[in-house]
């Protein structure tokens, strides 16, 4: 059995397992947190599976590139106009839950955030 079959994140983007969709192109998907922390809280993931920001080299580059290039439209899209927060937690220390490389978007006004935010 391969490593990442148990990996929701794969299962999200093989279709098993529903999400509300924001975006879908031939390398990434975007879709909305479970557990938002903002009023606008999406997830933009790489469709193949790479654990973390620090299992990333070269081949990943483009996929990152897209995806960072995609996070404002989406969040200006979904009405984060006055601005929007991205994180990518990686590893156990860095907050990390789920092993497939995802970029948080978050955005709204800050007063709703379920988040503290600096």
């Amino acid at each position: 059995m391969n490593a990442h079959e148990n990996c929701i994140f794969c299962k999200i983007v093989a279709g098993q397992i529903p999400s509300r969709k924001v975006y879908e192109d031939a390398d990434m998907l975007a879709f909305h947190d479970i557990h938002p922390k903002a009023p606008v809280h999406f997830l933009i993931i790489p469709k193949v599976h790479v654990n973390s920001l620090a299992d990333c080299g070269p081949g990943e580059g483009d996929v990152l590139a897209k995806m960072l290039l995609k996070a404002p439209q989406l969040a200006q899209e979904l009405g984060c106009g006055n601005g929007f927060r991205t994180v990518i937690n990686t590893g156990p220390d860095g907050g990390q839950e789920v092993y497939h490389l995802h970029l948080h978007v978050m955005g709204g006004p800050r007063t709703e955030w379920k988040v503290a935010l600096p």
